[in-house]
Protein backbone atom coordinates (compact mmCIF):
# COMPACT_ATOMS: atom_id res chain seq x y z
CA UNK A 1 0.00 0.00 0.00
CA UNK A 2 1.42 3.34 -1.05
CA UNK A 3 0.77 6.46 1.05
CA UNK A 4 0.30 9.86 -0.49
CA UNK A 5 1.61 13.12 0.97
CA UNK A 6 4.71 15.22 1.43
CA UNK A 7 7.92 14.14 3.06
CA UNK A 8 9.56 16.15 5.80
CA UNK A 9 12.40 17.18 3.48
CA UNK A 10 9.95 18.56 0.91
CA UNK A 11 8.19 20.60 3.58
CA UNK A 12 11.50 21.96 4.92
CA UNK A 13 12.52 23.04 1.41
CA UNK A 14 9.24 24.92 0.98
CA UNK A 15 9.69 26.65 4.36
CA UNK A 16 13.27 27.63 3.42
CA UNK A 17 12.11 29.10 0.10
CA UNK A 18 9.37 31.13 1.84
CA UNK A 19 11.95 32.39 4.35
CA UNK A 20 14.29 33.54 1.59
CA UNK A 21 11.48 35.34 -0.25
CA UNK A 22 10.38 37.08 2.96
CA UNK A 23 13.95 38.16 3.69
CA UNK A 24 14.13 39.85 0.30
CA UNK A 25 10.54 41.12 0.12
CA UNK A 26 10.00 42.79 3.50
CA UNK A 27 12.72 45.46 3.19
CA UNK A 28 11.51 46.28 -0.32
CA UNK A 29 7.96 46.61 0.98
CA UNK A 30 9.05 48.89 3.83
CA UNK A 31 10.91 51.11 1.35
CA UNK A 32 7.82 51.26 -0.84
CA UNK A 33 5.63 52.21 2.15
CA UNK A 34 8.08 54.95 3.21
CA UNK A 35 8.16 56.44 -0.30
CA UNK A 36 4.36 56.38 -0.47
CA UNK A 37 3.99 58.11 2.91
CA UNK A 38 6.52 60.80 1.92
CA UNK A 39 4.67 61.43 -1.35
CA UNK A 40 1.32 61.62 0.46
CA UNK A 41 2.72 64.20 2.90
CA UNK A 42 4.19 66.26 0.06
CA UNK A 43 0.85 66.14 -1.79
CA UNK A 44 -1.02 67.37 1.29
CA UNK A 45 1.14 70.45 1.76
CA UNK A 46 1.47 71.13 -1.98
CA UNK A 47 -2.31 71.38 -2.18
CA UNK A 48 -2.17 74.25 0.35
CA UNK A 49 0.08 76.46 -1.81
CA UNK A 50 -2.81 78.08 -3.72
CA UNK A 51 -4.63 79.03 -0.52
CA UNK A 52 -1.35 80.30 0.94
CA UNK A 53 -0.72 82.53 -2.10
CA UNK A 54 -4.29 83.84 -2.04
CA UNK A 55 -4.13 84.67 1.67
CA UNK A 56 -0.75 86.38 1.30
CA UNK A 57 -1.94 88.41 -1.71
CA UNK A 58 -4.90 89.67 0.34
CA UNK A 59 -2.44 91.08 2.88
CA UNK A 60 -3.28 88.56 5.60
CA UNK A 61 -0.77 86.49 7.54
CA UNK A 62 -1.32 82.85 6.47
CA UNK A 63 -2.51 80.32 9.04
CA UNK A 64 -3.46 76.69 8.61
CA UNK A 65 -7.18 77.54 8.83
CA UNK A 66 -7.00 80.48 6.40
CA UNK A 67 -5.26 78.50 3.65
CA UNK A 68 -7.79 75.65 3.83
CA UNK A 69 -5.88 73.03 5.81
CA UNK A 70 -6.24 71.11 9.03
CA UNK A 71 -3.63 69.63 11.31
CA UNK A 72 -2.86 66.90 12.08
CA UNK A 73 -3.97 64.82 9.10
CA UNK A 74 -3.52 61.11 8.44
CA UNK A 75 -0.03 61.81 7.08
CA UNK A 76 1.25 65.08 8.58
CA UNK A 77 1.40 67.54 11.39
CA UNK A 78 1.27 70.75 9.35
CA UNK A 79 2.73 74.11 10.34
CA UNK A 80 2.37 77.39 8.42
CA UNK A 81 4.46 80.56 8.75
CA UNK A 82 4.48 83.71 6.67
CA UNK A 83 5.29 87.39 6.52
CA UNK A 84 3.13 89.65 4.36
CA UNK A 85 5.72 92.45 4.13
CA UNK A 86 8.53 90.29 2.72
CA UNK A 87 6.49 87.56 1.01
CA UNK A 88 8.59 84.92 2.75
CA UNK A 89 6.98 81.94 4.43
CA UNK A 90 6.71 78.18 4.61
CA UNK A 91 4.37 75.23 4.85
CA UNK A 92 5.90 72.26 6.64
CA UNK A 93 4.86 68.70 7.29
CA UNK A 94 6.16 66.41 10.02
CA UNK A 95 5.41 62.90 8.77
CA UNK A 96 3.17 60.86 11.11
CA UNK A 97 2.15 57.19 11.32
CA UNK A 98 4.82 56.01 8.87
CA UNK A 99 7.58 53.40 8.58
CA UNK A 100 10.68 54.16 10.67
CA UNK A 101 12.82 55.57 7.81
CA UNK A 102 10.50 58.58 7.36
CA UNK A 103 8.66 58.79 10.70
CA UNK A 104 9.14 62.25 12.21
CA UNK A 105 11.04 63.58 9.20
CA UNK A 106 10.01 66.96 7.84
CA UNK A 107 9.06 68.25 4.43
CA UNK A 108 9.15 72.03 4.06
CA UNK A 109 7.88 74.12 1.18
CA UNK A 110 9.54 77.53 1.50
CA UNK A 111 8.22 80.57 -0.35
CA UNK A 112 10.39 83.45 -1.45
CA UNK A 113 9.04 86.55 -3.16
CA UNK A 114 11.81 86.36 -5.76
CA UNK A 115 12.39 82.60 -6.22
CA UNK A 116 8.92 81.12 -5.69
CA UNK A 117 8.48 77.77 -3.92
CA UNK A 118 11.30 75.43 -2.94
CA UNK A 119 11.01 72.02 -1.27
CA UNK A 120 13.53 70.62 1.25
CA UNK A 121 13.34 67.60 3.52
CA UNK A 122 15.24 65.81 6.26
CA UNK A 123 14.35 62.35 4.89
CA UNK A 124 16.97 60.18 3.18
CA UNK A 125 17.28 60.71 -0.58
CA UNK A 126 16.04 57.22 -1.48
CA UNK A 127 12.60 57.99 0.02
CA UNK A 128 12.21 61.49 -1.43
CA UNK A 129 9.96 62.40 -4.36
CA UNK A 130 11.51 64.17 -7.34
CA UNK A 131 11.81 67.92 -6.96
CA UNK A 132 12.37 67.94 -3.22
CA UNK A 133 15.94 68.41 -2.01
CA UNK A 134 17.51 66.69 0.99
CA UNK A 135 18.97 68.85 3.78
CA UNK A 136 20.06 66.09 6.14
CA UNK A 137 18.73 64.95 9.50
Amino acid sequence: MRQKGFTLIELLIVVAIIGILATIGLPMYTTHQAKAKFTAGLAEISALKAGYEDTLNQGTVPTIALIGGTSPTANCRIDVTGDVATGIGSISCEILDAPAPVLGKSITLTRSATEGWKCVTTAEAKYVAKGCGVTGA
